[in-house]
């Protein structure tokens, strides 16, 4: 995973944190980041999912899961390892394992229910 960008679609202080530890990149063309505010429309949020998912030099997608689960529904057909998806508690919204893509796949291996 050499050279890998670590993406990012979350709300402004998540996203913020992480341009600050230096996860930021942005070209004249794209960026690997999307900030998603109330008003943010549900289509911009899933053209970001798609777009860093397909993209070869991202290797890692986070999500606050709080918008994960407005795109569930993308997150459930995502079979891709690489980008590796990982869903991340925000500040303000409480972290629900029950909920997670990487927990509900951890349980199917392990035999527990989901």
């Amino acid at each position: 995973m050499e050279g890998k960008l670590v993406s990012c679609i979350g709300d402004e202080d998540t996203v913020t944190g992480f341009i600050l530890a230096g996860c930021g990149h942005r070209t004249s063309t794209n960026s690997n980041f999307l900030v998603v505010r109330a008003d943010t429309p549900l289509e911009a949020v899933e053209e970001a999912f798609r777009s860093f998912t397909e993209r070869d030099d991202i290797g890692i997608v986070l999500i606050n899961q709080f918008i994960a689960n407005d795109i569930r529904h993308l997150l459930n057909d995502y079979e891709k390892t690489i980008p590796t998806l990982l869903e991340i508690p925000s500040k303000d919204q409480p972290y629900d394992p029950e909920q997670d893509y990487i927990m509900q796949r951890i349980n199917l291996m392990i035999g527990g229910g989901v």
